[in-house]
């Protein structure tokens, strides 16, 4: 004994009627695009189909099956067939004006008791203008149709409920239809232009990301760059100043300055790499974290800058600093360590050195870079006027900027007290009131 499954009958049945449904859709699309291409051609088609079911009414005498008086003039039967289908060639571009011509033909059809059936092709042009006119227009076709519908009745009493009333159904019928295609069109019409829109405003937001992405990279590789050219530099003035009394020291200073030019590459590298749309494999190297501070600090060492790392605090696990909050701490840090050693001169009594302190809160993190040097940042406040050293500006308008994507605060400016330079940056922790 078969049973059938109660859920798997319903998806037979729309399986095998979807194929149907495709091939309606794609036929009435053909015709779509055929009546764009060739309007013309698809309203001579048209009138050339109902004029020839007008005349073969006529000459089979189907119109005498409905005729009130069969005695009716042959010639003025055949006459206001053709008048009724004939205008439709303009159905489209002018319906008031085709549905005009044909009310004095619809009064004498009445009139004289033909009543031929071509009359009903009076409703094609007022679904056109239900189609594309305003209610007011819609309601004075309405009236123009129905004006000579009724004189005939006066005429003929008996026409009343069998032709008037049909016609009428008729008419609403057909101004529904009109009104509902139309209101369809526009419903689409709408859809594809909200589509549009949204296609428009998503190819925007691209171009607002890669303007974004490419200031990302610029500040990336300003960092980048900035920072190993510094401790380059930094080696390189070293290991000249011992080549003559230490050899020792200055093979050393070339080997740190091998490394960190190695390191240099592979940062600028795996941060270009993911630019090139040919290479999908390009390396994702994480980007650097407060894990990457001690490493950092001690490449600043190497470079002759004695840097005091401090730390106050741990981060709670359910607080501690997104990826994006890590990398702004540590760029900041990096970029005050090579402002040091670019622009800040060692004081007079003791060797220039610096410090660095880390200090967590609940609710914020403060990272504090101090120095001892003296020179072009010691002419310069934090009252907002810029440094004297146009790349110290930029360096501090950096940080600055990658403080305030997490709402955080930079303060620069030399120290009052004993001289020297310091950096404060504040950053609130994720999901914290600020």
């Amino acid at each position: 004994m078969r049973h059938t499954d109660p859920v798997a009958a319903p998806l037979t049945s729309d399986a095998a009627t979807a194929p149907l449904t495709r091939t309606i859709r794609a036929t009435l699309d053909r015709l779509r695009a055929f009546d764009r291409r060739r309007p013309r051609v698809w309203d001579a088609a048209v009138t050339a189909f109902w004029a020839v079911a007008a005349v073969l009414d006529y000459t089979s005498g189907g119109w005498r099956t409905v005729a009130r008086d069969v005695t009716a003039p042959e010639p003025l039967v055949l006459l206001m067939s053709l008048w009724f289908s004939l205008p439709l060639l303009w159905r489209r571009t002018h319906p008031m004006t085709v549905l005009l011509l044909s009310a004095p033909v619809s009064l004498v059809n009445i009139w004289t008791g033909a009543v031929v059936q071509a009359a009903l092709l009076q409703l094609i042009p007022v679904f056109h203008i239900a189609l594309r006119s305003s209610l007011r227009t819609l309601g004075t076709a309405a009236l123009v149709f129905c004006a000579p519908l009724l004189a005939g009745a006066i005429r003929i009493p008996g026409i009343w409920g069998q032709q008037v009333i049909s016609y009428v159904w008729g008419l609403v019928f057909v101004a529904l239809l009109g009104i509902a295609v139309r209101t369809r069109r526009e419903y689409t019409e709408a859809l594809v232009e909200r589509a549009h829109r949204l296609e428009h405003e998503r190819d925007q937001q691209a171009r607002l990301a890669a303007a974004a992405e490419r200031t990302r990279i610029a500040r990336e590789m300003h960092d980048i760059i900035g920072h190993n050219l510094s401790v380059i530099t930094g080696l390189a003035d070293g290991g000249s100043y011992a080549a003559t009394k230490n050899p020792e020291r200055a093979a050393q200073a070339l080997d740190a300055i091998g490394t960190t030019s190695r390191q240099a590459l592979s940062e600028l590298r795996r941060l270009l790499g993911v630019l090139r749309d040919d290479h999908p494999t390009a390396d994702r190297t994480p980007q650097p974290t407060l894990a990457d501070l001690a490493p950092l600090i001690d490449r600043v060492r190497r470079a002759g800058l004695p840097v005091h790392l401090e730390l106050h605090g741990e981060p709670e696990p359910s607080t501690a600093p997104t990826p994006g909050r890590q990398l702004t701490v540590y760029r900041v840090v990096q970029e005050s360590l090579t402002n040091t050693l670019k622009h800040a001169a060692p004081p007079a009594a003791a060797p220039l050195s610096a410090t660095v302190t880390l200090t967590y809160t609940r609710t914020h993190i403060d990272a504090r870079i101090t120095d001892t040097g003296t020179g072009p940042s010691a002419g310069t406040g934090a009252d907002g006027q810029d440094p004297p050293a146009p790349t110290l500006a930029q360096g501090i308008m950096g940080m600055r900027e990658r403080a305030a994507l997490y709402n955080g605060t930079i303060e620069a400016g030399p120290l009052p007290d004993h001289g020297g330079w310091h950096v404060h940056l504040r950053l609130p922790l994720e999901d914290q009131p600020q």
